[in-house]
């Protein structure tokens, strides 16, 4: 949400106020409370252009993806930019792919904008093709094609290596 801004007028300046939302009482009163806005949303995390991951991703939020991801990508939404390129599953509530993906793509919504290029299949709820994207596989409709994949990966664990024989 914006900041409230001063806001100058022909009688003087006045500050404006957040958006008030209407609700009522059990008696019919009626009171003014302010809107509520989401707060539990961060900023995406990026994986920019001149970064290649050669692993799986796991997020509890966004992830937008301009680079190479070679592994698969579990998160809330996933945006796969123009440049880049993914060779692994993806799973997400809302996917939007905008570049290549080589490998399945399983979400509620799933968008391929013009400019995407897709090698596998689709599981999705909402499915949306843009006139110009490519998309070589099967698509899939399913109640919950979340529930279908399985849980998340779970982080690799590094164990330190054994000191050789003396």
């Amino acid at each position: 949400m914006l900041p409230n801004f001063k806001k100058a007028d022909s009688e003087g300046s006045r500050v404006t106020s957040p958006p008030q939302a209407a609700s009522f009482s059990g008696n019919g009163q009626r009171s003014a409370a302010p809107l509520q806005t989401r707060t539990d949303r961060s900023a995406p995390s990026v994986i920019a252009a001149d970064l290649l991951i050669s692993g799986n991703l796991v997020s509890k939020g966004e992830v937008q993806i301009e680079g190479e991801v070679q592994g698969d990508i579990h998160a809330t939404h996933v945006v796969v930019g123009e440049r880049a390129r993914i060779t692994g599953g993806i799973l997400a509530e809302e996917v939007v792919v905008r570049g290549h993906v080589m490998g399945s793509i399983r979400g509620r919504r799933v968008m391929l904008q013009s400019t995407s290029h897709v090698e596998g299949d689709v599981y999705h709820q909402a499915l949306s093709i843009e006139q110009g994207a490519f998309f070589e596989g099967k698509s899939r409709r399913s109640q919950d094609p979340l529930a279908d994949a399985g849980p998340a990966p779970a982080p690799a664990k590094h164990e330190p290596n054994p000191l050789p024989d003396a």
